[in-house]
C-alpha cells in the first residue's frame, strides 16, 4: 500500500518536477500543545499543469531520481 500526501506547491523552477509542504500537526510530549511540522517533498509532475500555491494529492512511487520518490495523482481544486 502506497502513502498518499495531500500538500501544497512552494516551487515549480524544476523541468517535471515540483516542490510540495505538507504541514502536520503533532502533540507537543510533554506540553501537548498542537505545533506545525512540516516537510518538503520534491514530486513528478508529468501530465499535469501545475502552479505555485496549488494544493495537490501525491502518492509514493519507485524512485525516479537520486530524491524524488513521488508522483502527483490529482490537483485538489479551492473553492
Amino acid at each position: 500500500m502506497a502513502k498518499t500526501f495531500v500538500g501544497k506547491i512552494t516551487s515549480v523552477k524544476m523541468q517535471d518536477t515540483a516542490i510540495v509542504e505538507v504541514v502536520r500537526r503533532v502533540p507537543h510530549k510533554l506540553y501537548k500543545k498542537l505545533m506545525k511540522r512540516s516537510k518538503n517533498f520534491k514530486v513528478d509532475t508529468k501530465g499535469f499543469e501545475v502552479a505555485l500555491d496549488q494544493d495537490v494529492k501525491f502518492v509514493e512511487t519507485k524512485p525516479m531520481s537520486k530524491d524524488k520518490f513521488f508522483k502527483i495523482v490529482e490537483i485538489i481544486e479551492r473553492k
